[in-house]
């Protein structure tokens, strides 16, 4: 099927309810003429990504009312674009027409997924692709628990035998922005009975909606939290970062160590590095300053530049040395290998370049 095929397909269901994301109970109540373990039938179905077609021991009368009423899943792979060492990206269709992206990253010690959380980001950092038209919507927990499905199936893999058996809430949008559906959907991704991935396999990343970390520290769960700093001044990061105007670096910090002391799982602090920006011997002894007193981690990334403004990576070496130089000063810090820059890995280019018809 085409994409413009694929698009009106998927534009036509945008009536329809989706199933993923429900559990059996749930599914169970909307057949009350049926057994109630036919419920549990199809939400296994549904975790493997099977359409209402494919779920043959059902009564074909039953997967006929499936098939008019409701939508297996909200998420639709539109396009795919492969790029070294294996890494995919992404461009999913959503029911209503809106797209999304996310990035498939297999390593030796398991396969990534970054996910989107929010069509489009409302928080408006100055770097990032995703944000350039605003916040579009948020997306319900199915929509998010439909990516990893569609890409799990999409890489041949199954329930019992995952092939995304890591995720990383780290594409477009901000996750704490979406705080309810976000939580629905690390409950439901990590349902035994379902794709079950465990949170300690999971990775939330946020601007640093100081409240919401409090509150989710407070929540019960558990996942490594990454906090997006990029500058550890004020000044400078409330330029690259509108939210940090709201919650500065401080407060940012305070929140950070509530979240340790409430989950005992290690912060990282992800630190995209902007040549002339961020990378200054001045930068590296705040950063040292304002990291150091409990567990954290410093995750440095090389900028990956977008068209839309002039802010340029450093070279390899000069990270290499921003790098040498937290280590000396006592902090724990890795250059993340750079995975998907080939095939525009950055959070909101494939889906503006869709959209502008390129």
């Amino acid at each position: 099927m085409g994409d413009l095929d694929s698009a009106h397909a998927t534009i036509s269901q945008r009536t329809k309810s989706a199933l993923l994301g429900m559990s059996a109970k749930d599914i169970a109540s909307l057949l009350p003429d049926y057994p109630k373990f036919c419920g549990a039938q199809i939400y296994g179905f549904l975790a493997e990504g099977k359409d209402f077609d494919e779920m043959t021991s059902l009564k074909k009368e039953l997967r006929a009312y499936l098939k008019e009423n409701y939508v297996a899943n909200p998420v639709t792979i539109l396009r795919t674009f492969e790029g070294k060492g294996g890494t995919k990206k992404y461009l999913f269709m959503l029911t209503d027409g809106n797209l999304i992206e996310g990035v498939y990253m297999p390593h030796d010690y398991g396969n990534t997924l970054c996910l989107s959380t929010q069509v489009g980001c409302r928080m408006g950092c100055t770097f990032c692709a995703s944000g350039l038209d605003g916040l579009v919507r948020n997306l319900t927990a199915g929509e998010m628990l439909g990516q990893v499905i569609a890409v799990n199936r999409e890489c041949g893999g199954s329930v019992k035998e995952r092939k995304v058996n890591k995720l990383v809430l780290m594409g477009s949008g901000e996750p704490f922005d979406n705080y309810d559906n976000v939580l629905a959907f690390l409950d439901a991704v990590s349902e035994e009975k379902g794709i079950n991935i465990g949170e300690r396999n999971i990775s939330l990343s946020t601007s640093g909606l100081c409240d919401k970390i409090v509150k989710f520290a407070d929540s019960g769960h558990k996942v490594t939290l990454s906090i997006s700093l990029h500058s550890p001044f004020d000044e400078g990061r409330s330029a690259l970062m509108p939210v940090n105007k709201a919650y500065g670096i401080d407060r940012l910090i305070e929140s950070a160590k509530y979240y340790f002391e409430k989950t005992g799982r290690r912060v990282i602090f992800e630190y995209t590095l902007i040549s002339g920006k961020n990378d200054t011997d001045e930068c590296a002894r705040r950063l040292a300053k304002i990291t150091s007193g409990f567990p954290s981690h410093v995750n440095l990334i090389r900028l990956n530049e977008v068209k839309e403004n002039d802010y340029r990576a450093p070279s390899v070496e000069a990270a290499t040395e921003f790098l040498a130089k937290l280590q000396k000063l006592g902090v724990s810090a890795t250059i993340r290998k750079s995975l998907g820059g080939d095939i525009e890995g950055a959070c909101g280019q494939l889906r503006r370049r869709y959209l502008e018809g390129d």
